[in-house]
């Protein structure tokens, strides 16, 4: 799932000087993470000759002669200074494991001249906060990795977080969310500056999703919470083994033997939601379940699940996954985990 936005047209042709490629600059910071460098270096680094066109010229680059990455892997040498970042047409923000960790001050220096003289900024995973901290994402969408939303809403208020979606293209300024979601953007910009039939040719090459459906929500874990008070979990695990008879709110009460008004206090002040909430979310993942289990009739899940039809049962899942029970099948049924 992606966002897209029309602030800044999305040009048919990567927006470069005459008679030379589209410059893509990596800025490389201490303690970046190597997967999203080698994504980026992959998608346009790479020459592609099966291609026959003019691709990237692609640089790496960096605030000091060398930089470690993640957790000391290796030591990145020889990359260009952050010279190399201005005639970027596209500038690509390093990113952190621990994002608490602000970005060198050279480097945000770098990646604010780079927004001030138009060119095309990128962020991958906590890449965001880099961004943020040149000031480039002030009153405008964004994306970062879900475990970092909270941490970064209340250090940059006034930017407009979008926490469920893969990407946000905001035009000449885009976000990508966890780590994977680099393939996401990157085959979306390549989408963006040469078309579909390159982009397709690129996801081919690297047997990978030209799109992805659904956003960060399916992949964000949900626990059951505890149950402070003893008295709902014999409720609750009645519940759960009659989730498709048509159960109510008033059904739950006169089970528990208290009021509906009592027993919304109760899943309020132990659970954090309502009981009709709780409900859905429980047949949700019941749901789920079962087609991660093989089965394939929806009108059957939807019963067994208790969310009655087919139709309710996309509504529901759609809400909750950001996939269609078709798309979460693909994802997560068993022909997506062969034995």
């Amino acid at each position: 799932m992606a966002h897209e936005s029309s602030h800044g047209a999305a040009p048919a042709v990567p927006p470069a000087a005459s008679g030379r490629p589209h410059r893509v600059a990596v800025i490389v910071d201490e303690g970046s993470n190597p997967f999203e460098l080698g994504v980026i270096t992959e998608l346009f680094g790479l020459r592609r000759p099966e291609l026959e066109r003019p691709w990237y010229d692609f640089a790496l680059c960096t605030a000091r002669p060398s930089v470690r990455m993640h957790s000391g892997m290796f030591t990145l040498s020889g990359a260009a200074g952050l010279e190399a970042t201005e005639e970027a047409d596209t500038l690509i923000a390093p990113n952190r494991p621990d994002p608490q960790h602000r970005p060198d001050e050279a480097v945000v220096a770098a990646i604010a001249r780079a927004g001030e003289r138009g060119a095309r900024l990128v962020s991958l995973c906590t890449g965001a906060f880099a961004l943020a901290e040149a000031g480039v994402l002030d009153h405008r969408p964004a994306t970062t990795h879900w475990r970092w939303t909270e941490l970064f809403t209340a250090r940059f208020p006034l930017v407009r977080l979008e926490p469920d979606v893969l990407f946000v293209d905001d035009g000449d300024v885009l976000t990508a969310a966890g780590s994977a979601a680099a393939l996401d953007l990157g085959l979306h910009l390549i989408r963006r500056d040469h078309g579909a039939q390159v982009a397709n040719a690129v996801s081919r090459r690297l047997v990978f999703a030209a799109h992805r459906e659904g956003g960060q929500r399916q992949f964000v874990p949900r626990p059951i919470p505890d149950v402070a008070d003893a008295s709902l979990a014999p409720l609750l695990a009645w519940a759960r083994q009659h989730l498709h008879e048509p159960l109510s709110v008033a059904a739950l009460a006169h089970r528990a033997a208290v009021s509906q008004a009592t027993l919304h206090r109760r899943f309020r002040a132990e659970l954090g939601t309502t009981p009709l909430a709780w409900l859905t979310a429980e047949r949700v993942d019941t749901a789920c379940r079962l087609i991660e289990r093989g089965e394939v009739r929806l009108e059957a899940v939807a019963r067994a699940s208790g969310l009655g039809t087919a139709a309710n049962l996309r509504t529901r899942m759609r809400r909750r996954t950001g996939l269609s029970p078709t798309a979460y099948r693909r994802r997560f049924g068993p022909a997506a985990h062969p034995e």
